[in-house]
């Protein structure tokens, strides 16, 4: 049996818009169709770690206009009781997708910035010595959510995305994963190359297990303990849209480390995972089940 995975983190709605080209300053142009999903990197790696076998728990909030939201949690068997409802809007973002697949994001936090220390307190006191904890940056007070999760003893990992000032002014030195990609990377260690972006962070951040995204290179991983340094390739397949596939590998990565999986084979199940995300459009809906993915057979690339 796995441990419990905490999430906290947002929940937003998302308007995916399709575009010949993403839009430049002091250009208007016309979107070929509009669609709304239900996302935010919250929702989304919530929900890809319960698809991919994890007894997982979100924290956060929704406006009154977000009860969608905490409906498709319950509907994928997360636990929602830690999700508040506060005045004002739920959490959004406007996505720019272009034919090839590759998007382009714009925010509004909303209740996603309406945590409380409340609420903090409340949430970490049910959880216990080894119990994951997944962060991201779309949520208030990360900082302070690390120190008292790493007072219980929880697992804590962090995606750090988006990457701004909260993110570098967090006390990175408690995390015990890293899951980020190359941008990211960068502006925690000024490293560009994936060799010099490890040994940066094995120096930095010598507690830490580092897995690094490189889009159609492949991903990669440092194990703190051993300095073992793993690597996984892509996979064949149609790019339709990209906008959760970090979200996919994050949930499918966590899911199988905490359940006791290798990290090698929690590389290659969540790559293949994410490359099943990207062939379908939109974020939680293209996230595949553990089913899905080790039924198919797919090429590596």
């Amino acid at each position: 049996m796995g441990k419990k995975v905490l999430n906290f983190g947002s929940l937003n709605l998302d308007y995916v818009y399709q575009v010949e080209h993403f839009v430049r300053a002091g250009e208007t142009i016309s979107s070929t169709d509009m669609e709304c999903f239900l996302g935010g990197k919250g929702l989304n790696q919530s929900i890809s770690l319960a698809r991919a076998g994890a007894e997982v728990y979100h924290a956060g909030a929704v406006g009154q206009d977000g009860k969608t939201l905490v409906h498709v949690l319950q509907e994928n068997n997360i636990d929602a009781t830690f999700v508040r409802t506060v005045d004002g809007p739920s959490g959004h973002a406007i996505i720019q997708v272009q034919p090839d697949g590759q998007n382009c994001i714009f925010l509004f936090s909303g209740a996603n910035r309406k945590i409380t220390s409340e609420q903090i307190d409340e949430v970490i006191a049910e959880f216990s010595k080894g119990d994951y904890l997944i962060l991201q940056n779309e949520i208030n007070d990360i900082d302070v959510i690390i120190r008292k999760a790493k007072e219980k003893g929880m697992q804590i990992v962090l995606n750090p995305s988006p990457m701004d000032e909260k993110v570098l002014a967090a006390p990175l030195e408690l995390v015990d994963i890293f899951i980020l990609n190359e941008v990211e990377a960068e502006a925690l260690c000024q490293k560009a190359k994936p060799s010099q972006i490890m040994k940066s962070f094995s120096e930095k951040f010598p507690n830490a297990d580092v897995v690094l995204t490189l889009g159609e290179k492949g991903a990669w991983y440092r194990c703190a303990k051993s300095n073992e340094l793993l690597t996984n390739g892509i996979y064949e397949g149609k790019v339709v849209d990209t906008t959760a596939a970090g979200d996919t590998f994050t949930g499918f990565f966590i899911s199988c480390i905490s359940s006791g999986r290798s990290a090698q084979d929690a590389l290659k199940i969540a790559s293949k995972a994410a490359n099943l995300a990207v062939s379908r459009k939109g974020a939680e809906a293209s996230i595949p089940t553990m089913s899905e993915v080790t039924a198919v057979h797919l090429i590596a690339i």
